[in-house]
């Protein structure tokens, strides 16, 4: 039995999020099948997140078991002529046995995309957040600094109730900015559920004067979400990296 490790890209516009489910089609559903026709034999992909509906992925990683002894560059070939548009196989390599894209992750980078414009791109609708005010970026990164580190992270979570350990390491939060696109890089050990979207929708707010900094430490105290910023739209936001060397994470 081999144990391959993939690399897919994929545009969450019409998905109801990776993960297989009853009330909608996802990625894993398609994936699933796609492979399944061309390694001849039904498989179940285990991905390394649960991204939401609408959210998109420049690097996912998921393995797969398969008794089948096609080449690896047959597989992404194979797999990419079955699959849609919207997804696409970029790497594909045999791993060890006990790898495993959850378990063996070390930690995540997230995007979330920025169009800061008073008029909207059609070219970018379902691929990045429209945002019709000045963003302040000094502002803004010094905000995001406060997410930096090992916090509890309760307050910006929105099913904390079901979580009984909040805590995660944020290493980096950095924002970008270049014409009229603006992206917020964040690195940690792994994240809550909206958490990164939540955390970004605070850095909004504050920078629309609706919450200041100096809030930010007492929010992250309290652990309640009510008093943290909105929740970003999520088609704003991109699984970007997945680490599995610890170095490289840090």
């Amino acid at each position: 039995m081999r144990n391959l490790k993939v690399t897919m890209a994929y545009r969450g516009t019409k998905y109801h999020g990776y993960q297989r489910q009853n009330n909608g089609i996802t990625i894993q559903e398609v994936v699933e099948r796609c492979a399944g026709k061309i390694l001849n034999e039904p498989v179940t992909i285990h991905g390394c997140s649960r991204t939401d509906a609408g959210v998109h992925a420049n690097c996912f990683v998921f393995n797969v078991a398969t008794n089948s002894t096609i080449r690896t560059q047959g597989f992404i070939r194979g797999v990419n002529g079955e699959l849609p548009d919207d997804i696409s196989i970029l790497t594909c390599e045999d791993a060890d046995p006990d790898f495993h894209a959850r378990f063996s992750c070390k930690g995540k980078e997230y995007c979330y995309l920025l169009h800061v414009s008073e008029s909207k791109n059609p070219f970018m609708t379902d691929l990045a957040c429209h945002y019709r005010r000045k963003l302040n970026r000094d502002l803004v990164q010094e905000a995001a600094q406060h997410f930096v580190g090992t916090h509890d992270f309760r307050a910006f979570c929105s099913n904390s109730a079901e979580i009984a350990n909040t805590v995660r390491t944020v290493y980096g939060f950095n924002i970008e900015i270049a014409g009229d696109r603006a992206q917020m890089l964040v690195k940690g050990d792994g994240f809550l559920y909206n958490m990164v979207r939540i955390m970004v929708g605070t850095l909004l707010d504050i920078n629309e004067g609706k919450l200041r900094i100096d809030q930010l430490d007492a929010i992250m105290a309290g652990k309640k979400r009510v008093a943290a910023g909105r929740t970003a739209p999520a088609h704003g936001l991109y699984l970007n990296r997945v680490f599995y060397d610890e170095a490289e994470l840090r």
